[in-house]
């Protein structure tokens, strides 16, 4: 039975050796910032260098090393958190109250901090070096934060995350989180280091999504208030309030508030932050003219336009069919048989609507990392901002839109999104999105994603259900058929893709293999394929290439 256990522990670590070997051959064949040939020749202004003694790759390299420490260093504190857990969960030490349970993590994880750090101090003295580049100050932060976020993640999810979900996000957060801080303070302290200690290059790029991301919860940590009290007010009925009749008036003016401030943090700290970044220039004069700057000036107004013609016609047309389901549904049926049957039409119909968005995946974010990854990493960053605004407003009610975001949304779930936040979408955009923020030295790695869900978790999907015949194990609905048809049809995509000479020619022999595991991990893994598949075969294709050394 998967658990999540080894998915918690180890994904993290496992995407972080990759990053570092990605660095590695990157900086192998480029000394410099990759040539206009270069297939990663992004239209980017030049990473942020602080010391010209320091290439940019030669940086790159040393901060994933940091990356690799970071990632241990939060399994490991994740692990006693696993042990520890069993324990008292075993003896029933369990207390009912919430400001108890608060106060025993925050103790708990504060005894954790320290006790890793004693345990560095120990085994430096016995000449077992690990995390020796992690300093103090480090240790304390990334500890800290790590154990927060999951705690977070754990009382406000709600059921929401897996076991192994749960450990790739805390450490997808806590990196994210380290490069702000990194860069914060490279901005502030700049003769402290030799260069910043982002695990990505420092570009604009970096710097927006760092804005972004963190930027959009920032927001609604500090509009919190509003948000819960929105919520509030709309889960209680009429009869329950003192003033019914002021029940859509507070709706708005909460909702009013939240938009009003929102606007106001975005543009006013957000937004200081990323021109301070930005060495003064201005952010939003800055992605005006970046979106003139493709290789053609109008390409990625095209590719806007392309995007969204398709976005607005595929929620459109969900809509009409998803209102006529409902309107049916409503009619009513005639007998306990029909309904029975109705039933199990719409469980079909629920996976046939989720492989929908990865077909749509396909058609919209192919084009954009072939044609201009540059653009299509700056654009996955605001996407996934906004899925988090869009998300403040299903799940806290916001007034005027909360109500049919919900149920729009609702049609699209299945028994992995049973949690109070829905989860799967920020998924899907973030294992097509992973392979372009990971920022590898090929093409054809940065389209892992989009081949790896849009193409090969779909298809096996449809395979496995209508030819499947053989399953893998008693315990899993997954079929050997469905794996081959996974496997065959990324390798085959990919292959067209090298023929049509939109990404590089790869060794096909390698990138088989490296797709075989992935799909052997989809077939057999119980946590969600959007987070864990892309950035678990990205990974192999970085590291069997690295071990094959070509």
């Amino acid at each position: 039975m998967d658990d999540g256990v080894l998915t918690a522990l180890l994904l993290g670590p496992l995407v972080a050796g990759a990053a570092l070997f990605a660095s590695l051959q990157q900086s192998e064949h480029s000394s410099s910032l990759p040539s206009e040939e270069h297939p990663l020749a992004w239209l980017i202004d030049s990473p942020l260098v602080l010391n010209p003694s320091v290439q940019p790759l030669d940086a790159l390299v040393r901060s994933r090393r940091y990356l690799i420490q970071l990632t241990t260093l939060c399994s490991a504190a994740l692990l006693v958190h696993l042990c520890t857990s069993r324990w008292t969960w075993r003896d029933g030490y369990t207390s009912k109250s919430e400001g108890t349970r608060t106060w025993y993590f925050i103790w708990f994880s504060t005894l954790v901090a320290g006790a890793l750090f004693t345990l560095k101090r120990i085994l430096r003295a016995f000449e077992i070096f690990v995390w020796t580049d992690l300093s103090t100050f480090d240790i304390v932060v990334i500890l800290l934060f790590y154990q927060l976020s999951l705690y977070v993640m754990v009382r406000l999810g709600r059921r929401a995350f897996t076991l192994g979900e749960l450990g790739a996000v805390g450490h997808g957060a806590t990196a994210m989180f380290m490069e702000t801080v990194y860069l914060t303070s490279a901005k502030i302290w700049p003769v402290t280091t030799l260069y910043v200690k982002t695990f990505r290059l420092p570009t604009p790029l970096l710097t927006f999504q760092l804005a972004l991301i963190p930027g959009a919860f920032l927001t609604g940590f500090l509009l919190s208030p509003l948000l819960v009290l929105s919520r509030n007010i709309a889960q209680k009925p009429y009869r329950r309030l003192r003033l019914p009749h002021e029940k859509l008036f507070h709706q708005r003016a909460l909702a009013a508030g939240f938009y009003v401030l929102a606007a106001a943090i975005v543009a006013v700290i957000v937004g200081s932050w990323t021109q301070w970044c930005l060495g003064g220039q201005n952010p939003w004069k800055w992605v005006v003219l970046y979106i003139f700057e493709g290789r053609r000036n109008w390409s990625r107004v095209a590719l806007l336009g392309y995007w969204g013609l398709l976005g607005t016609i595929s929620v459109g047309a969900w809509e009409r069919q998803l209102a006529k389901a409902r309107k049916y549904r409503q009619e009513g049926t005639a007998s306990g048989a029909v309904d029975a049957g109705e039933k199990d039409a719409s469980l079909l119909s629920v996976n046939g609507r989720r492989k929908f968005f990865h077909a749509l995946a396909v058609m919209m974010f192919a084009p954009g990392i072939a044609f201009d990854p540059a653009f299509a990493h700056l654009s996955f960053s605001v996407a996934f901002s906004l899925f988090i605004f869009v998300e403040y407003v299903r799940y806290f009610a916001l007034y005027p839109f909360g109500a049919s975001v919900h149920l729009f949304m609702n049609e699209f779930l299945d028994e992995k999104d049973g949690g109070t936040v829905i989860l799967s979408h920020f998924y899907l955009l973030t294992g097509c999105a992973g392979s372009v923020w990971l920022e590898g030295p090929s093409r054809i790695l940065a389209l892992t994603g989009v081949l790896v869900l849009g193409v090969g978790d779909s298809l096996a999907s449809v395979v496995g259900k209508r030819h499947g015949r053989h399953r893998w194990s008693a315990s899993t609905p997954k079929t050997i058929e469905g794996s081959v048809a996974f496997a065959t049809c990324v390798l085959a995509s990919a292959w067209l893709l090298s023929v049509f000479g939109l990404v590089e020619s790869f060794s096909i022999p390698r990138y088989a293999l490296a797709v075989g595991f992935g799909s052997v991990l989809e077939a057999l893994s119980l946590q969600n394929d959007n987070l864990v598949l892309p950035f678990f075969t990205w990974s192999m294709l970085v590291l069997l290439r690295a071990v094959t050394g070509t």
